[in-house]
């Protein structure tokens, strides 16, 4: 299988939800063709943060792969977020997201980790475990610096030179490590894909990168797709327009009290855009209230980002 091409912008989208509660596969699968239609679209990452992926039940999550699949009808690889905790457990799960219609695997790490740290080789065997189990491309999550779950050099190193590894989405959010790390990273593997996922102020990091693996990607398709062009031509003016152009949806979706409001925000955000009917959401995740949204609807208008009439137009 030829190595997924991930050099241009990933989505990670919402999970849409019926207003009791369920998955709306078919709601899903209007995001799916609305994203993978797009020409800098190179994959649709599902069931991570974003997603409320491990809000979901397996056989859902399952489901929701292959409404993904069905959807975008080869135009793009569907990438599963593994979070299950032990090694053998994420490995089963990647085999069954492969069975589902899977390419590829956004690693996660064990949550244990976040709070207690890892012990040196564990991350490199749960990557090699996922590859050899199921067969998945798998791309090393770098989480950020404040969490225990952040990979050291070595350790990046040592996945990254993995067989399966093809890319690193990288949300280390310490540009001190950033500026080191990702050119030795490049240097051990030149073939490995730069992914930033640091949704909340992206324009620091464009210009060292192959693309962008974000949530952010829901909403702002369109614009983001030119800030990566923006900054693979390291056209630095261009990519702080666009950023000054985004910054009212940034601040309103992401500089929020907690990271996990963005999800609410996404949502509310595509219902502005008229991709979704209504915003709902699973516990452990709280509606924002009307103040939040309406602050999150004059920022899109701010922006000048309206709604997505060629998607209703088509329905």
């Amino acid at each position: 299988m030829p190595t997924m091409d991930l050099r241009g912008l990933s989505p990670a989208p919402v999970t849409a939800f019926t207003r009791d509660g369920g998955v709306d596969y078919p709601a899903n699968a209007r995001i799916a063709k609305w994203l993978a239609g797009m020409d800098g679209v190179k994959s649709l990452v599902i069931l991570g943060h974003a997603g409320e992926g491990t809000f979901l039940t397996e056989e859902e999550r399952l489901q929701l792969i292959r409404t993904y699949v069905e959807a975008v009808d080869g135009q793009v690889p569907i990438i599963a977020g593994i979070t299950g905790e032990g090694t053998k457990v994420a490995a089963e799960e990647a085999k069954k997201c492969k069975s589902a219609g899977a390419t590829g695997a956004l690693v996660y790490p064990n949550h244990g980790w976040l709070r207690f740290g890892f012990q040196k080789g564990a991350p490199q065997d749960r990557y090699r475990a996922i590859w050899q189990e199921s067969g998945l491309q798998c791309i090393l999550f770098q989480y950020p610096d404040a969490t225990k779950a952040s990979y050291d050099l070595d350790t990046q190193l040592a996945i990254a030179t993995q067989d399966g590894v093809v890319a690193t989405k990288n949300g280390v959010r310490n540009m001190k490590r950033w500026y080191v790390e990702i050119p030795e990273l490049k240097k051990a593997n030149p073939n490995l894909q730069i992914l930033s996922c640091h949704d909340e102020w992206l324009l620091p990091t464009m210009f060292d990168v192959d693309g962008l693996l974000v949530g952010y990607g829901n909403i702002t398709p369109e614009l983001l797709i030119d800030l990566i062009k923006a900054g693979k031509a390291q056209n630095y003016p261009e990519a702080r327009r666009i950023f000054e152009r985004l910054l009212p949806v940034t601040r309103a979706v992401y500089h929020r009290g907690s990271h996990m409001e963005g999800t609410v925000a996404l949502k509310l955000g595509l219902v502005h855009r008229g991709v979704l009917d209504h915003a709902t959401i699973r516990e452990p995740l709280k509606n924002l209230g009307e103040t939040a949204e309406a602050e999150i609807f004059a920022a899109f208008d701010a922006a000048g980002i309206g709604r997505v009439e060629q998607l209703l137009a088509a329905e």
